[in-house]
Parts: structure tokens; C-alpha cells; sequence
């Protein structure tokens, strides 16, 4: 595909190759059966146009059209974006997409057909080219609401909240159409009017001729020719009597009409930007504590330019009936009931709670700001392109305010140029974007370089502080006749200057963001809210942050653990208690030095980064108490493990297996020391299961290799000695010592001191056991010999373990390794 030189390279740019996958059923072909919109061509006429409200510049009905049988067969699987696999198979989609519209518009003898398809492919480029997921997303909601129309016009059950949203849909368009006819019918009158008062004045001045030639003199009292005259102008003044009782009769009927259509825009605009708009806010702050986000501000979009149109065009008929009352020359008492004046000033008002309200934040600044790092957010004028702002694009400054300047900024109602920091390339031009009709600026180099802070109030420090950054600017429409002054602030913010400042200024804002009332006083939130709106937002962030949701079990675990139910256990209902701000990330848990948030966050942390996969699979419990994973185990075969993340060790992952004492001839558990992320990036979590002959099978009975197979890394086979520098090639293993670690094979090395650490918490037949890495020679190829050395490397367990021994005890060590 040919790339316009001036156009930047994007992920448009090679749909060349696609790979199949194992999402993929077959190819394409034209005589695939295309149920769905063989269904949806057979909707009755409103449901049709329900359809037509679907779809639009975002996803044309041609494109839905000429890819019916590519759409079908393709896009009615949901993913889940927040899995890679899934991810990178969505945008293979997406190139595949544009791909089968280019051919279609190739295939086309049809001039029409062939430019439209062509004009699509090129906005799809232009509107999706940085954000393609998007453009998935985009068909996705068409197709289910397009499966939902025909299931419901089917008497099929449909999900009532998607119905829902289809049908608000469908009634803001419908009003949104029956404005803009009633618009036009009274435009239509209107001019009728005006004609009407032209001839009302032709007649006056004809009134005013006739009067003056009678009065001249010209002809004698009561002659003929006069009587004529007399008549003319009596006649003529009845027929002005007539026209300027109809022309009153007329101007009132219409202003009546604008009255009652003001009335429907007023309640119509209220629905779109306090209900929609606001909606929209709020799941963008979901969004940030991990909410899906059904992104749907280009519909918001052509809603608020279809009302500024409307707004416009009534006011301009405002305008003209009062001209046409201006030329009636009607009695000044009678001008006290006229209600024009009032009119206009409502459609001025609302004009301007339009352009305001339009004025968003397409994409918020990151919500932890930490200084001197670059970050990135996107502002845009929704009403920008219908009201002429983009021939003349306004200048977006950016700033950031304290909670006391966000406050005197709601009281005031308008912009003070107040800031409490330093923002470097806080300034950038909106740009109009004509292939999406969006007057949009993304400011994409900014970065915080000082920060004023407020006095701390008690025990309140840094990363509770809320900042918002205030985007703001300047423009006139209608020739300077309106001039705006408009800003949006953005979702709190905290600043940070350290990482290890993260995890607390994360709690904030995942408190703001589940939490907050909307229309609050900036930025208050409750001080302790029902637990179990807290674990829908960790199960939410959990998910978004990990790949897989938290089950029953798990949030009864972190109440269990927020609440310090030790005594009670981990399963006491806690579904009517109540958790303060204060429990939940600044008290320490018992014999802790970390609070609540702080180990959920670290676990959540460890898992993205390094277990993500394993905990999509389910080869994690994870959130398991020590009591309870020894219950688990004790029941279990010898040789069975399992997976939970540790009590003790911040942001750890421990294994627990049980084992037969030969001593005793009693089953034991025991628990290797925490693993932390500077431990699983020397080697992973899997490789270091593989090492331990001593764990056989996953909890409950799940083979250790069909469960973590899969994450291996490529063992390293017999390699021969490297002829440039003669050297064997090694690869580390770990290593259970004492009695625990006994046993056949490459893994154990009995010359490993037994040394164990004893939880005094736990019971004797629980015990943390050390891990050892030891570096192991591969065989060279040629001499049938070894060469290696103990490889206790970065963060090692061996060389740990070297510093705790006694004297006797490294004798001993010593003399194991010689031998």
C-alpha cells in the first residue's frame, strides 16, 4: 500500500501479512451466510432508523455493508484487551479491516460506490491510525447493538442496560431530528412573514402616497376624483389594518413556537451534557481505577453540534421576527408582551452552557504525576467545527491548581490565571482534524518541574495532597459577538518526586476515583465507606491491572486481612462493616510494618509484572492464608504444592508443599522463603517449581509440567564448548537443603546445610525454607568434562545462607562440595 510522504508511518501502513492464530475459523468467502444482516435489512422502518443512529462517520453502514460476511465471522467473538494475545490479535483485526475495504473499493466498477469506500478507508486511517484498538472497540458496540435490535424486534431477551443505552440513543437522535424539523418548518414561516411584512410596507407607503396626494389640493372636495382617491386609500388602509393584525397574530404564534421548541432544546441539552456528558466523565474516572470505558464522545460529539446548530439557527429566527416587529412600528404598550427579547436571552444562555460544557479533557494527564517526567493529555472543543472556532484556532494553556484554587475556581465560576506549579510546554494550538471534524489539541511534552504544596493538616503527608491540572482558553464566535472564556480541570492528581511515594498517592486516587459524588466540593471524599464497594473497586483494578477478576474467596481473604480478623479467621462476613480511609492505608497491619493497601498493591504490582499468566490460568490461589494452605495440603498427596502470595515478605510469592519426614513417617508443610520481583527476574517462578524434584503435582492433583509447562524457558541442551574462548556454558538451578531437600537427582545437594527459619506463628510442622541457586556445568560435547562454578548471582539465596553459618557448619559445606 502506498504511504502519503507527508502522512506519519503507521500501523495502517503494512497489512501485508496476516498470521493465523487460534482465533482465527477460516477464510472469508462471499458465500459465507451473513445471518445477522440478512436479519437486520428485514427491521421494520423505526428500528431501521434506530440502526442508521448506530452507525456512523465512526463506522459507515457501507463499510457494515460490503464486509457483512468478514464482520460476522470475525468481530462476534469478545476479547479481552487486557490480555496481550488478545490485544495483538484485535489489531491484527483491525489491519485486516482496512486490507478487505481497500480490496472491496478496488473490486468496485461503480464510481460512487468505489470514492465512498476509498473516503472510509482513508478516515479510518486518519481517525484510528495511533489508536487501533479503538477502531475494535468501535465495531464491536456496533455489532452488538445492531445483535440487539434484531433480537429485540424478535421478541429475543436482551441485557436490559445495553437496551437501555440503544434506546437513549435512539430518543436523543429522534428529538434531536424533530428540533431541526421544527426548525426548518418555522424558518419556512418565517420567510412567509417577512413577505408578508414586505407587503405590509409596500401597502403603507402606497397609504402614505395617496394620503399625501388628497391632501394636497389637488382635487376638489367631494368630486368624483376624489371620491376615488378616498376610496383607494380607505381600502388600502383596511387591507393594512388587515396585514398588521396578521402580522402580530403571526410574530406571537411563532415566538409561541420558539418558546415551546426553547423549551424542548433547553430540556434536550440538559439530558445530553448533564446526563451523557456527565456519564462519560465519570466512566472515564472509572476507567482509571480500571473500569471498562465505552468511549463514546464522538456520539456526544454530534449531539452537542447538532443542538449548537439549532441553538443557532432559532436564534437567527429570533432576530428576524424582531425586525419584522421593529417594522410594524407597534404602540409601545403593546411591545411589553413581547416576549422576543426574553427568547433570545434564553437561546444565549444556553449557547453558552453549550460551548462550556463542551469544552473536555479527551484524555486525562496521568493521575500520579511525578515530577520532571514528561506526560501527555488531549483536550477537545466538542462544539469547535459547527461554530466556525476552528478558522481560527484557540491557544489551550495548561496549569496546575491546589484544592483551595479549584474551590475559589467553582465559587467564581470563571478563570483566575492561578497556579501552584511550574508546567514546562504548557502551551499548544487546537488543531482542526477534517478527516474526524474534531478541533482537538494533544499536548504530549509536558512535564511538572515545581510544586507549591499547602500546610499539612494532622497526619496528612504529601500523597494525600489533590492537585488538578486546569486546561483553559479564549475564543469569540459569530463575527466577536460572543466571546467565551472556558477551562476544564482535570481528575485529582498527586504529585509525587520518588517511586517509593507510588503505592500511597495509587490509594489516593483509587479512593477519589470509586468514591467521589458527583458535583462534590473539590475534593472531598467520604472518610469510610461499606467494604463491599471496596472490593468491587480491588476486584476491578485486579482484573484490569492482572487479567482475571478476584473471586468470592479471595475478597472474603482481604476482608479477612483489612479488617484484622485473625482470630476470627478469614472467612467472617463482612458484608455490612464499614472501612475507614485510615484502615485501609495508614494503619499497619498486626506485627506489620505495611498497611493494607500497601500489600494488596505490591502483590497486584508482582503479579503484572512477573505472574500475570499464571494467574489468567488459575495456577495461583494467591490470596490464601498460611492455615488455610496447610489444611489444603494436609489433605493432599505427598509431593502436592500450591501458590500463595506471602503474609510477611511485601510484594512476595511463596510455595507451600507437603512431604513425608522419614523420621516420623508424618506429612509436613513446608514454605520456601518469599520469592520477591528481584528474585523471579534472576529466574523465574516456573523455572524454579521445575528445579524441585520435591513438588510433583499442582493443588489439587494438576501435574506441575502440564501446568507451567508452557512458561518453561528453553532448556539449554548439551552445548559444545565455545571455540572462541573454550568456556562450557552454565544456567542456575535451585536447590531445597536439609532433610526437606533430600532425595535422587541433579537437583539436590546434600552438602547443603539444613538450616530453617521457624515462623513462630506457624506450627511445628510448618517451616520457611531457604532456596539455594547453584550454578550447574553443562557437559562439553568434546572432553566428556565439567566446567562451572557456584553461581549464587544478583540477589542470590546460596551466598545468603554463607553469611549466617557457623564456623563448623561451612567446614562442613566445604567439605560436601569437595567431594
Amino acid at each position: 500500500m502506498n504511504v502519503n510522504g507527508n502522512r506519519p508511518a503507521c500501523l495502517y501502513n503494512d497489512p501485508s501479512v496476516f498470521v493465523k492464530t487460534e482465533f482465527d475459523t477460516g477464510s472469508p468467502d462471499a458465500s459465507m451466510s451473513t445471518v445477522l444482516w440478512a436479519k437486520t435489512q428485514q427491521l421494520q422502518e423505526d428500528a431501521f432508523r434506530q440502526l442508521q443512529n448506530i452507525y456512523g462517520d465512526h463506522f459507515p453502514l457501507e463499510a457494515r455493508h460490503h464486509l457483512a460476511p468478514w464482520l460476522e465471522q470475525n468481530f462476534t467473538t469478545e476479547l479481552d484487551l487486557a490480555n496481550p494475545q488478545h490485544e495483538e490479535h484485535a489489531q491484527r483485526l483491525v489491519l485486516e479491516l482496512v486490507a478487505q475495504l481497500e480490496s472491496k473499493a478496488m473490486e468496485m466498477t461503480d464510481f460512487l460506490i468505489k470514492n465512498k469506500l476509498e473516503q472510509i478507508v482513508e478516515n479510518f486511517k486518519q481517525r484510528y491510525a495511533h489508536n487501533p484498538l479503538s477502531l475494535y472497540q468501535t465495531v464491536q458496540q456496533c455489532l452488538n447493538s445492531e445483535m440487539h435490535l434484531v433480537q429485540r424486534s424478535e421478541g429475543v431477551g436482551v441485557d436490559p442496560s445495553t437496551a437501555m443505552a440503544n434506546d437513549t440513543i435512539y430518543q436523543i437522535q429522534q428529538q434531536l431530528n424533530m428540533l431541526k424539523k421544527s426548525t426548518q418548518e418555522c424558518g419556512v414561516e418565517i420567510e412567509k412573514t417577512r413577505q408578508m411584512q414586505e407587503h405590509h410596507s409596500i401597502n403603507f407607503y402606497k397609504h402614505h402616497q395617496i394620503s399625501v396626494q388628497l391632501d394636497s389640493g389637488q382635487f376638489q372636495e367631494n368630486s368624483q376624483e376624489y371620491l376615488r382617491w378616498k376610496e383607494w386609500r380607505d381600502k388600502v388602509a383596511a387591507e393594512l389594518r388587515q396585514s398588521f393584525n396578521n402580522l402580530k397574530l403571526q410574530t406571537s404564534t411563532l415566538a409561541n413556537r420558539h418558546l415551546d421548541m426553547i423549551k424542548q432544546v433547553k430540556e434536550l441539552q440538559y439530558r445530553v451534557l448533564d446526563q451523557e456528558l456527565n456519564k462519560w466523565k465519570r466512566e472515564q474516572q472509572l476507567s482509571g481505577n480500571g473500569a471498562p470505558f465505552s468511549n463514546n464522545l464522538d456520539t456526544i460529539q454530534k449531539w452537542c453540534e447538532d443542538l449548537a446548530e439549532i441553538i443557532w439557527l432559532n436564534r437567527q429566527q429570533i432576530r428576524q421576527l424582531e425586525m419584522i416587529q421593529e417594522g410594524l412600528n407597534i404602540p409601545s404598550q403593546e411591545t411589553s408582551m413581547n416576549i422576543l427579547p426574553e427568547l433570545s436571552d434564553g437561546l444565549n444562555v444556553l449557547l453558552d452552557s453549550l460551548v462550556k460544557s463542551s469544552f473536555v479533557i479527551e484524555k486525562q494527564p496521568p493521575q500520579v504525576l511525578k515530577t520532571n517526567t514528561r506526560f501527555s493529555a488531549t483536550i477537545r472543543l466538542l462544539v469547535g467545527t459547527k461554530l466556525n472556532v476552528h478558522m481560527s484556532p484557540p491557544v489551550v494553556t495548561a496549569s496546575i491548581i491546589s484544592e483551595s484554587q479549584a474551590n475559589s475556581l467553582l465559587r467564581a465560576g470563571h478563570t483566575k490565571k492561578t497556579s501552584s506549579g511550574d508546567i514546562v510546554n504548557n502551551k499548544q494550538t487546537m488543531e482542526y482534524h477534517q478527516a474526524t471534524g474534531q478541533l482537538s489539541v494533544s499536548f504530549r511534552n509536558m512535564s511538572l518541574k515545581k510544586i507549591k504544596r499547602a500546610e499539612k493538616k494532622g497526619t496528612e503527608s504529601v500523597m494525600d495532597e489533590k492537585f488538578a491540572l486546569l486546561f483553559w482558553s479564549e475564543f469569540s464566535i459569530g463575527n466577536g459577538e460572543f466571546h467565551y472564556q472556558v477551562c476544564a480541570p482535570s481528575l485529582p492528581v498527586v504529585v509525587i518526586v520518588h517511586g517509593n511515594q507510588e503505592p500511597h498517592a495509587w490509594a489516593t486516587i483509587l479512593w477519589d476515583n470509586a468514591f467521589a459524588e458527583w458535583g462534590r466540593q473539590p475534593f472531598l471524599v467520604p472518610e469510610k465507606v461499606p467494604w463491599m464497594q471496596v472490593a468491587n473497586t480491588l476486584n476491578m483494578k485486579f482484573k484490569a491491572s492482572c487479567g482475571r477478576g478476584l473471586t468470592e474467596e479471595n475478597l472474603k481473604f482481604l476482608a479477612g486481612k483489612a479488617f484484622s480478623f485473625r482470630n476470627m479467621g478469614y472467612n467472617a462476613d463482612c458484608s455490612n462493616l464499614m472501612i475507614t480511609w485510615s484502615q485501609f492505608c495508614k494503619e499497619p497491619l498486626p506485627d506489620r510494618s505495611f498497611t493494607f493497601w500497601e500489600w494488596f498493591y505490591a502483590v497486584m504490582k508482582l503479579t503484572k509484572e512477573d505472574l500475570r499468566g499464571m494467574w489468567i490460568d488459575g495456577a495461583l490461589l494467591g490470596f490464601v492464608s498460611r492455615q488455610q494452605a496447610e489444611e489444603f495440603l494436609q489433605a493432599s498427596e505427598v509431593g502436592t504444592f500450591l501458590i500463595r502470595f506471602s503474609d510477611s515478605e511485601l510484594g512476595g510469592v511463596t510455595v507451600a508443599w507437603i512431604s513425608l519426614n522419614e523420621d516420623t513417617n508424618q506429612k509436613e508443610v513446608a514454605m520456601l522463603q518469599p520469592f520477591t520481583r528481584k528474585d523471579l527476574m534472576i529466574r523465574s517462578l516456573p523455572d524454579r517449581i521445575h528445579d524441585c524434584h520435591q513438588m510433583i503435582h499442582l493443588y489439587p492433583a494438576t501435574p506441575k509440567d502440564q501446568a507451567f509447562g508452557k512458561y518453561y524457558s528453553s532448556p539449554p541442551e548439551t552445548v559444545p564448548r565455545n571455540t572462541r574462548n573454550g568456556y562450557v556454558p552454565h544456567h542456575l538451578v535451585n536447590v531445597i537443603p536439609g532433610p526437606l531437600g533430600l532425595g535422587k537427582g541433579t537437583d539436590s545437594y546434600p552438602g547443603t546445610p539444613a538450616t530453617s527459619f521457624y515462623d513462630p506463628q506457624s506450627p511445628p510442622s510448618a517451616r520457611n525454607t531457604p532456596l539455594s541457586s547453584v550454578s550447574v556445568p553443562m557437559m562439553d560435547s568434546q572432553s566428556g568434562g565439567y566446567e562451572g562454578e557456584l553461581a549464587p548471582g544478583k540477589g542470590g539465596g546460596l551466598m545468603r545462607e554463607l553469611d549466617n553459618l557457623q564456623m563448623d557448619d561451612f567446614t562442613d559445606l566445604c567439605q560436601g562440595f569437595n567431594k
